[in-house]
């Protein structure tokens, strides 16, 4: 058998995950500035908790889990099993459903608003690509428990401190899900908002050309599409885009509502500059209510970075209404695309290991290992080789390593201690025991 990890996952070597702890830090502690607090929930959930979010798309791409026992094989014995007769269980598609039952299940132990970030991986059964896995890791923050819009303001003011920390350009998309539904009414498919706003969504990947002729074959209306045509040319300016909406859905109490939100936002964002509205902008998933954001890095062919938005009933799915939320995801994998495409992501992230601990003998180990323990303990880093070996074999096993030093106790010689620095090229000799005070200046 060939070893294969399985499509659409991955392995990560110490140098990788010396990448991806450098933008985890720096998100989390972003996190935590901003007085969000971690949560972890399990990997996978119960069926009919994951299925029915995500929309017709998004449910298909939920992973099943076969029921244990004899399910498969009863099952198979039918013409036409169904899902639930098969799998029960499925692992998290994202984090905010899971969240949205860890808050209707805990309602009675949280104090709102109750703000939580989650690190933690999810699985999709997508068609890998470029910065698109099976296997990957979100990132996000929500809060629950308030209808204010200053959480979305704050949540675009995480977002920019964030990237700012990773020196990563980028630009904010903003959009309102109650415009889209206004522009549905004005336009007569309101019976098809779902349906028009995840073809809408598509227009960054397929052109206006490629979103009118879906339509079409979807069986839109001529009159409809010649109606939903304003929606593609608004991609001037935020005060442009505001006074035509105002006009384009004036009367239409959604729209106004969703207006107003989008402008509030602006009006009270720090760094609004980064940010436009862009009414094509829908986010798939069928649980945003109000705002919706999409964060994408300027000449990095990538996709989004980011997203999110303001979701009003989804834990009344749960048995628990209203409890308004809005919550933000950064896409790890493309962010760290993106710093390495750019040029951005820091040299020598990975920590090195101080001192590499080489054996000449059988009756210098005790001690030497004992150097070694004595080390640690003062927190120098330290690695030891086990085994009785050429000199060269070990010093070259300390060089591909990365170890910056290389220490010799010498039993016969006075009990002497060399260390040789591996860069330079240069050693010292020292009484044994001296060799703590040494490695403990260098720290300094």
């Amino acid at each position: 058998m060939r070893a294969q990890s399985p499509k659409g996952t991955r392995d990560f070597d110490f140098t990788e995950l010396s990448r991806r702890n450098y933008v985890i830090d720096r998100i989390k502690a972003a996190f935590e500035i901003f007085s969000y607090r971690p949560l972890e929930t399990p990997s996978f959930e119960n069926i009919e908790t994951l299925m029915g979010k995500y929309g017709d798309e998004g449910d298909r791409l939920v992973f099943k889990i076969l029921r244990s026992g004899d399910f498969l094989r009863s099952a198979r014995d039918k013409s036409n099993p169904s899902v639930d007769e098969i799998a029960d269980k499925a692992l998290r598609y994202d984090l905010t459903v899971p969240f949205s039952r860890y808050v209707s299940q805990n309602n009675g132990k949280l104090t709102f608003p109750f703000k939580r970030y989650q690190i933690q991986p999810v699985w999709r059964a997508d068609k890998p690509q470029k910065g698109r896995f099976r296997e990957f890791l979100q990132c996000d923050a929500d809060v629950v428990g308030s209808k204010s819009l200053w959480q979305e303001v704050e949540m675009l003011d995480l977002y920019t401190y964030v990237f700012n920390s990773l020196n990563l350009p980028i630009r904010i998309k903003l959009n309102n899900r109650k415009i889209l539904a206004a522009i549905s009414e004005v336009c007569g498919i309101e019976n098809r908002l779902a349906e028009f706003t995840m073809i809408l969504d598509k227009i960054d990947k397929i052109g206006e050309g490629g979103v009118l002729k879906e339509l079409k074959e979807k069986e839109f209306s001529k009159d409809q599409i010649e109606k939903l045509k304003p929606a593609f040319k608004l991609r001037s300016n935020n005060k442009d885009i505001i006074s035509y909406l105002n006009g384009w859905l004036g009367n239409n109490e959604q729209g106004i509502s969703g207006t107003e939100e989008v402008n509030f936002i602006l009006n009270k964002v720090k760094n609004n500059g980064l940010i436009d509205i862009d009414i094509c902008l829908a986010r798939g998933l069928n649980y945003y209510t109000g705002s919706i954001f999409e964060v994408n890095v300027p000449d990095v062919d990538i996709g989004s970075v980011g997203g999110g938005g303001r979701y009003d009933d989804l834990t009344s799915l749960f048995g628990l209404s209203d409890v308004s939320g809005v919550g933000i995801s950064f896409g790890l994998d493309r962010i760290m695309f993106c710093l390495q495409e750019l040029g951005l992501m820091p040299n020598n992230l990975q920590k090195g290991i101080d001192v590499m601990i080489l054996r000449t003998n059988e009756e210098s180990s005790e001690k030497s290992f004992q150097i070694a323990q004595d080390l640690r303990e003062a927190g120098v880093l330290v690695d030891f080789y086990p085994d009785l070996a050429k000199m060269k074999k070990q010093f070259d096993y300390a060089e591909k390593i990365g170890a910056m030093h290389v220490l010799i106790y010498d039993e016969a010689n006075n009990k002497e201690v060399i260390v040789k620095d591996i860069k330079a090229g240069k050693q010292v000799a020292m009484p044994a025991g001296n060799e703590l005070s040494y490695f403990l200046d260098l720290k300094k």
